[in-house]
């Protein structure tokens, strides 16, 4: 999803050393079963809904909409935007409905440094630790060095941010994953970043683009700290999660195991089902293959 931030607002559209880093940066999630395939022990990992999934119902109601993403099962939310709505407002709808900010999309102009101390400010509000970089694309004459000295940002930041708890991290989209004269962007960045910059794969977008999440979730242990659900189909168009060609299985092992992941976040953007019915179908597919 592409994103243009102004302020707090979005408009749109390495193995022990890191795990010990994302222990320290928020701490993991309790601990569940041994997992059958990797011997290792499996987290139960909460879920969320990425709230662009349902822009156009948080447009109209944001109030009603998160009552009925809470009332749907979903455990806490990832803002897409704020629609107008103070830190405070927002805090007290998710604390009404029992909810958590699993994260923020949060555009590298809201982390200037001028900007910051701002958006370090209203997302302790929110409570949440997960500042994360929803949308990247260079549009340079040298896309290598361009992504470079964006790793060279985020390194600065999570540092900047660790001393309130907080993690700086990146979202994917296919152009991630499609080879510039250099490398793969999405390896450009994560290979020159710090361990404690956490890498939101979109497991979906990753696909769509060409790139294999379990391949990137072996490459970079403990990185994937939040994980976006989306199901991918080269047939079906419309499939929700369960329903096409993503190694469920596999990935759910690895983000339980080594991935470091504490939320799993759902994301669903097409248009077979009115939005909210997409999402709690979306929700209710994922308990399926859990079962």
């Amino acid at each position: 999803m592409k994103a243009q931030w102004a302020k707090s607002n979005l408009s749109r559209r390495d193995f022990l050393a890191t795990t010990a880093a994302a222990v320290a940066a928020g701490g993991v999630m309790g601990a569940g079963c041994m997992d059958e395939l990797t011997g290792k022990k499996a987290k139960k990992i909460p879920v969320g809904l990425q709230l662009y999934s349902v822009r156009a119902d948080c447009a109209k109601d944001l109030p009603g909409t998160i009552e009925k993403v809470a009332k749907m099962g979903y455990e806490g939310v990832e803002f897409a935007g704020y629609y107008d709505y103070k830190a405070t407002d927002l805090r007290q709808m998710l604390d009404d409905n029992g909810l958590v900010c699993c994260g923020t999309h949060t555009a590298m102009d809201t982390l200037s440094d001028a900007n910051l101390a701002a958006t370090i400010e209203f997302n302790q509000t929110l409570g949440n630790k997960y500042l994360i970089v929803p949308w990247l694309k260079p549009n340079d004459s040298d896309p290598k060095r361009a992504w470079r000295a964006h790793a060279m940002r985020f390194n600065e930041l999570a540092v900047k941010v660790a001393p309130h708890g907080m993690i700086v991290g990146y979202h994917c989209h296919a152009h991630d994953f499609h080879a510039i004269e250099g490398g793969v962007p999405w390896e450009i960045l994560f290979d020159n970043t710090r361990p404690e910059v956490a890498m939101q794969l979109d497991v979906g977008n990753a696909m769509s683009g060409g790139g294999d999440p379990v391949k990137y979730l072996k490459k970079y242990p403990g990185r994937a700290v939040t994980v976006h659900l989306k199901e991918y189909s080269e047939t079906n168009k419309n499939a929700l999660i369960g329903e096409g060609d993503m190694p469920w299985q596999e990935i759910f092992t690895l983000c339980e195991t080594t991935g470091g992941t504490r939320w799993y976040i759902i994301e669903e953007e097409k248009d077979a089902y009115p939005p909210l019915k997409g999402v709690e179908l979306s929700l209710q597919n994922y308990r399926k293959l859990r079962a």
